[in-house]
């Protein structure tokens, strides 16, 4: 396959995971002709992610947490692709969706660094506080 050399963080295979792969062509819908009626070129990708071997339980868990909105109920991943005329364009593109996706998946974010308010901002601050309150202190009747 084309994805071969492909590689995902957490030294994962592209190669192993594609083989788990399951896809189903199916007739293409709208327009299109004469054609659209005989050939079969739309591409249908499904990943059951709870029987796939290629990814540990901790790298499921990630991808289930990521990608829920996209997950059915029985952890299916279902993409779907129709695009091109061509099946085996469209399976190649689907593929491709599917690595990009599951690397999305697996990618760990970077832990936020807190940093502290310089001295200068918070000087700045009380000065431009203090300022704002003797104008409104001088807006003021005086008193007698």
């Amino acid at each position: 396959m084309i994805y071969l050399n492909l590689r995902i963080n957490l030294n994962m295979e592209a190669e192993r995971i594609i083989s788990e792969l399951n896809f189903k062509a199916v007739r293409s819908s709208g327009a299109g002709g004469q054609n659209v009626n005989k050939v079969s070129s739309k591409v249908v990708l499904t990943f059951d992610l709870n029987a796939s071997q290629a990814l540990n339980e901790e790298e499921k868990a990630m991808i289930a947490a990521k990608l829920a909105t996209k997950l059915t109920s029985e952890n299916l991943l279902i993409l779907n692709c129709d695009e091109d005329r061509s099946q085996l364009k469209n399976k190649v593109i689907v593929t491709k969706r599917f690595l990009e996706l599951i690397k999305k998946g697996l990618k760990v974010p970077k832990a936020r660094k807190a940093t502290k308010v310089p001295k200068a901002v918070v000087e700045k601050r009380l000065k431009d506080k203090s300022t704002l309150s003797e104008i409104k202190e001088s807006r003021k009747k005086p008193k007698l």
